[in-house]
């Protein structure tokens, strides 16, 4: 099997554990959102900080953490994705899957608006002409649900921040996400200490100290950790092995199979305003996803070009 076969498989496997684990947040609907992400974020450390020993590279999690401009990166960082991992688990509990979906669908979307307003980014007329459609679909939805699909919009905005952030990190993703759950492990040891001890309620209003209170429970929650770290490490194993374009198409799975499961696992209501907004953003996406393709393609040409004139001399 060759190593862009293999980065393909690793994608698939990522975006599809992605996709599905609405089902595992599902089984954890009776626990409130907090203590939920304050596990999540526990147990990646203790995973990432296994995986990381093994491979010898805890130093790297050390130095990244050492001070200056990046620690303030990966402080930032951190909360973008705590805030993003808490909107997704509570879209579950709420029953508002579909909206996560769309967020996760309209992100690179946002994302390219960020890299022309943040980074000075040009953007093609196909581009354009996607975050336009892209637009019309959010404003049509709002228009016709009388509210703004606000768990999607806060998804796709806290997940292109943390994006725009990571550039500028010097280090692995791997070895990033540990340094920022590093950052956030204090916090959740406090939340879980004042829900085991001092009886801390959740914004749901509800007390559950679930952990210990059962084996299935414990294990569900300890299962947090793998579940987040698994797909991001066979990102990171994919994303050195195949080009950004097919990257950013396999991508879309996992969005896809949210949907799936919000509506035909779940039974999440999809109205007929949802049936206009949700074709206009798969259309937006394969116009953005062509142009990229179209793009990377031309780079390609450009690159073998320069190769073989550089040769010939």
């Amino acid at each position: 099997m060759t190593e862009a076969r293999k980065g393909v498989l690793a994608m698939v496997a990522a975006c599809s554990i992605w996709g599905l684990s609405a089902l595992y947040y599902r089984l954890l609907n009776h626990v409130p959102p907090l203590e939920v992400l304050s596990h999540r974020t526990l147990w990646s450390l203790v995973f990432f900080g296994l995986v990381l020993l093994v491979q010898g590279r805890l130093r790297e999690v050390g130095a990244l953490l050492g001070g200056g401009r990046q620690l303030a990166y990966v402080a930032l960082a951190s909360l973008m994705i705590s805030a993003n991992w808490f909107l997704f688990i509570l879209s579950i509990q709420i029953g508002r899957a579909v909206e996560s979906s769309l967020g996760y669908y309209i992100f690179p979307l946002v994302a390219v608006l960020m890299g022309a307003g943040i980074f000075g980014e040009r953007l093609s007329r196909a581009q354009w002409g996607a975050v336009a459609l892209a637009a019309l679909a959010v404003l049509g939805l709002t228009l016709g649900l009388g509210v703004a699909p606000w768990i999607s919009l806060a998804l796709a905005v806290t997940f292109a921040l943390y994006g725009v952030i990571k550039k500028s990190l010097r280090a692995g993703p791997v070895v990033s996400v540990t340094a920022e759950v590093i950052l956030l492990a204090p916090l959740a040891l406090v939340w879980l200490w004042g829900v085991h001890v001092l009886g801390w309620e959740g914004l749901t209003g509800r007390n559950v100290a679930a952990f210990g209170q059962s084996w299935r429970e414990s294990l569900l929650l300890a299962c947090a950790g793998p579940i987040t770290a698994g797909p991001l490490i066979l990102f990171s194993y994919a994303s050195r092995r195949i080009p950004l374009s097919t990257l950013g198409l396999v991508q879309y799975l996992n969005p896809t199979l949210q949907f799936l499961v919000a509506v035909l696992v779940l039974g999440e209501p999809f109205t007929r305003w949802h049936a206009l907004a949700f074709p206009m953003i798969w259309a937006a996406l394969a116009l953005y996803s062509l142009d990229a393709l179209r793009q990377d393609r031309a780079l390609r040409r450009a690159e073998t070009s320069a190769g073989t004139s550089s040769n010939m001399r």
